[in-house]
């Protein structure tokens, strides 16, 4: 009995992580911030994303990821100089989440400017999020849009 109760634990506990590995979360964004478009690039190719626009005359990229039941993730990255700037358009409540958890603990100051969430996180970045109605309106469903500004200290390694 112990054994079957044990197996299913893990089972479930095993589920429930692989099914956050393509989300974004703090240490993610850490990592691409970190680092040049094509580590980047390699780094969400891994996690499944699909490069949707490469432009190499502006060093702009766009990679999307389909989830079931028609909620989407698009990840924009741009390089200027030696800082990468990064935005995050999802209709996925559960990135929305895990973004808000997993900085919950870095912090610096917060605050909301209209519409606009915003948190500072110290001597790393700025996160501000925007959060609409989805079109066809859904109840159940929102747009979030964060984009995700370093600071002037931190910059991509080659």
């Amino acid at each position: 009995m112990k054994k079957l109760l044990f197996v299913i634990l893990f089972t479930c506990s095993a589920s429930l992580g692989f099914g956050q590995k393509h989300l974004i979360s703090y240490e993610d964004i850490k990592y691409l911030l970190h680092n040049n478009l094509q580590k980047a690039d390699t780094f969400l190719m891994a996690k499944g994303y699909i490069l949707a626009v490469k432009n190499t005359k502006t060093k702009n990229r766009e990679y999307t990821l389909p989830i079931k039941g028609g909620t989407h993730i698009t990840v924009s990255l741009r390089s200027d100089g030696k800082k990468l700037f990064m935005e995050l358009e999802t209709n996925a409540i559960e990135q929305y989440d895990l973004i808000n958890n997993s900085i919950s603990q870095y912090i610096h100051t917060e605050g909301s400017i209209g519409d606009v969430q915003t948190y500072t996180i110290k001597d790393f970045c700025n996160i501000y999020i925007t959060v609409n109605e989805s079109v066809p309106y859904d109840p159940m469903k929102k747009d979030y849009i964060m984009q995700i500004v370093p600071d002037k200290s931190v910059t991509a390694y080659d």
